[in-house]
């Protein structure tokens, strides 16, 4: 299982401060990928510029299309233009994937349909990684997660982005070789984190100005 993958099961099964907007959760989804490629040392990060330094496979269909879709010339791109361009849609790719490779088919299917959160939940293999994740309270995931007002109720404190950072070497430890990765992805995490919070900014601002217009354009017709 993949850091997106889990990131999307926490979203569908963890409530939120607020409902997630899909374009929010698509750059989220390309913040995780990010950090994914991070660990697997497919990329490094030179100042805020995504730049491959591997042309290996991780195995995973979807950070492979990642990877593959890589400006791999300078001056390459910043983390926050590659959220933008590999997020256009990302939530939909991945609910995609997820519903033709999934071990339940027409159950995410149904999962990902369902107006009623009372829906009984599907159990899979994949949906148990990404619990065990969050209850470990894995510093990737629980970031990532915040970002989208999905806060962990267990903690005492909300950790910083610098904690994120700081605890990094320690996100991706489900074996030892993935331990010793995520050892070298370390303050790069609060890039990361950092430009999907502008991201997310900017997406936010973009749809209040939506509102603005769309309200004063209703104003117009209902003048007397």
């Amino acid at each position: 299982m993949t850091t997106p993958q889990d990131l999307l099961f926490v979203a569908l099964d963890v409530p939120a401060d607020r409902p997630v907007e899909q374009g929010d959760l698509s750059l989220a989804l390309a913040a995780a990928e990010l950090l994914d490629l991070l660990v697997a040392q497919v990329v490094t990060l030179r100042d805020e510029q995504v730049v491959p330094v591997s042309g290996h496979l991780t195995g995973d269909p979807m950070l492979d299309k990642a990877a593959a879709s890589l400006i791999r010339t300078e001056p390459y791109e910043s983390a926050e233009d590659w959220l933008w361009r590999r997020g256009d849609g990302l939530s939909a790719a991945y609910r995609d994937e997820l519903e033709h490779t999934g071990p339940s088919g027409s159950g995410l299917r149904q999962l990902f349909r369902r107006a009623d959160r009372s829906v009984d939940r599907i159990d899979s293999e994949a949906r148990r990684h990404a619990a065990d994740r969050w209850a470990r309270h894995e510093p990737l995931l629980v970031g990532l997660a915040a970002a989208l007002g999905i806060e962990d109720p267990d903690h005492e404190e909300t950790a910083t982005t610098a904690e994120h950072a700081e605890h990094a070497e320690n996100a991706e430890n489900d074996t030892a070789d993935k331990a010793d990765k995520a050892d070298k992805v370390d303050d790069r995490v609060a890039v990361v984190l950092a430009a999907l919070g502008e991201a997310l900014t900017e997406l936010e601002a973009v749809r209040q100005r939506r509102r603005i217009e769309e309200d004063a354009f209703d104003n117009v017709w209902r003048a007397p």
